[in-house]
């Protein structure tokens, strides 16, 4: 019998330390994987069960693109929360926004955005719901825009540092030329990214109707190139990604079958083969799942 727990306790003691060096393998392999492909990037990944974490380059600043829109979108909930508006509400869809610069109007290019239907609303009226949808499955600028006209930035950072994201910086909307040139630009780190939706994902965010709420918009994301890419067909994702020259990112919360979930950020920048880089973002989020499945 003494020899049985010898035996048991030795194999405990064995499997505890096989497990911390786990994480570390799995950054060496992410890593390797990176450097075949010319660029810069950001990683963060928590497992919420385990509360195992890992990070490259996780303080790191990358330009948001459309990541920013996630805490638009918590912005949105909080203030209907609030009572400042109802979801329901209608507003008018308009393409006449100012700059943070100095006040004065600029257009969106449709060209420039990927939800060109949005453009068939102008002079039409939404719904802050919808137009929220829109902002998030298919990164209409136009009504990011709107919203944020709604909001205000101004309280959409503030409450980023509210939830302890102290580097996301929500400045302004989207194309907003003269602040762009003055280097006045949305942007993200890994960390805080997955700070927000651990928040999202632990229904911390606004409060636990708001946070499904904006899981079952995430859940509807029509860009799935990174994140769910290579992950089978029954583990869902809620993300929202985003993209300009040389800039590919996803984040967002990975629902696995057995109830178990993670929160995973894949940024980049500097690509010079936007191609390779999501491959690459790809190739990580399958390295990551089949580490924790």
């Amino acid at each position: 019998m003494k020899l049985l727990y010898l035996t048991f306790f030795s194999c405990l003691s064995l499997c505890v330390f096989a497990q911390k060096p786990a994480i570390s393998s799995l950054k060496e392999t992410i890593q390797a994987r990176l450097k075949t492909v010319e660029g810069e990037f950001g990683v963060a990944f928590k497992d919420l069960q385990t509360q195992e974490t890992l990070f490259i380059n996780g303080h790191e600043n990358f330009h948001a693109a459309s990541t920013m829109k996630t805490p638009v979108m918590i912005e949105v909930f909080k203030q209907a929360k609030a009572k400042k508006f109802n979801l329901t509400d209608s507003i008018l869809v308009k393409n006449e926004f100012k700059s943070i610069v100095d006040g004065s109007p600029f257009k969106l290019d449709i060209s420039d955005d990927s939800a060109d239907d949005m453009y068939r609303q102008i002079g039409k009226k939404m719904t802050i719901y919808d137009l929220t949808y829109q902002m998030i499955i298919v990164s209409s600028n136009l009504a990011t825009n709107i919203l944020i006209d709604l909001v205000d930035a101004k309280n959409a950072n503030a409450t980023m540092r509210q939830l302890g994201a102290q580097d996301i910086q929500v400045l302004r909307g989207v194309e907003d030329t003269k602040a762009f040139q003055k280097g006045l630009n949305n942007s993200v780190t890994a960390y805080d990214l997955m700070l927000i939706f651990e928040k999202i994902a632990l229904k911390k965010a606004v409060n636990k109707k708001a946070c499904d709420a904006m899981i079952r918009i995430l859940l509807d994301q029509k860009f799935n190139e990174i994140i769910p890419a290579q992950l089978p067909t029954n583990v869902n994702v809620a993300h929202k990604t985003g993209s300009i020259t040389g800039v590919q990112h996803d984040s967002g919360i990975v629902f696995l079958p057995d109830g178990r979930k993670y929160v995973l950020v894949l940024l980049s920048k500097k690509l010079t083969n936007p191609k390779e880089g999501v491959k690459a973002l790809a190739d990580i989020s399958r390295l990551i799942y089949d580490s924790v499945k």
